[in-house]
């Protein structure tokens, strides 16, 4: 079971009461519970709740005790009172801004600087800021050489010359095959006719000699 202490003080700024609670030890499972029951009772005491978280000494808050932090705040608020935490330590800082505590709550380094904040004059500018969204890692982006290394281009080897190749004998074409004609029909000459031959001249008689005249 882990140990915790918490104790009480009673002290005044600008003429209100505020109760500031130490807690020395760790907050967990084992003990919280009951630790918490001691806030709640002051809260309901006091009109006005103004308290004043002092974790100089607290070296472990489990997620539970977180819960009941956010409770009191809620609480406290309900009566128009304020919760401020101081002197946080390094690891319970990270947990207060990983749980986004800080955005609600004012974190303060000691009790001189809490003091405004239950006056007013600190609402507007916590100490502590609310956490910033981690930024994620850039990869370093090598630099390109100023010059790029030449790439050696393998050489193109040489086409062959084509050989020309000897012109192919010329082959006679094949003497194109004569369609078979029609035979022609060819007219019989008739033949000329033949001149009958020349009727044989008649022999003339003579003609017999006038008679002499008278």
């Amino acid at each position: 079971m882990a140990k915790v202490q918490t104790t009480f003080q009673d002290i005044e700024a600008n003429g209100k009461a505020i109760k500031i609670i130490s807690f020395v030890g760790q907050l967990d499972e084992t003990n919280v519970d009951e630790e918490a029951k001691k806030i709640y009772q002051i809260i309901d005491e006091m009109a006005e709740p103004n308290l004043l978280l002092d974790f100089a000494e607290l070296a472990y808050m489990n997620s539970k005790s977180i819960g009941y932090v956010t409770d009191w705040y809620s609480r406290a608020s309900a009566k128009n009172g304020k919760i401020a935490i101081i002197n946080a330590r390094p690891n319970i800082l990270d947990i207060l801004k990983v749980v986004g505590i800080t955005q609600i709550i004012n974190l303060y380094d000691n009790i001189e600087s809490a003091k405004a904040t239950f006056s007013g004059e600190g609402d507007e500018a916590p100490q502590a800021p609310a956490p910033a969204a981690p930024e994620a890692p850039v990869p370093a982006v090598p630099e390109a050489p100023a010059e790029a290394p030449a790439v050696p281009v393998p050489a193109t080897p040489e086409a062959p010359e084509a050989e020309t190749p000897a012109p192919a004998p010329e082959t006679e074409a094949p003497a194109a095959t004569e369609e078979p004609k029609e035979p022609v029909a060819v007219a019989a000459e008739t033949p000329a006719p033949t001149e009958a031959p020349a009727a044989p001249e008649t022999p003339q008689e003579p003609t017999p000699p006038a008679p002499p005249a008278v």
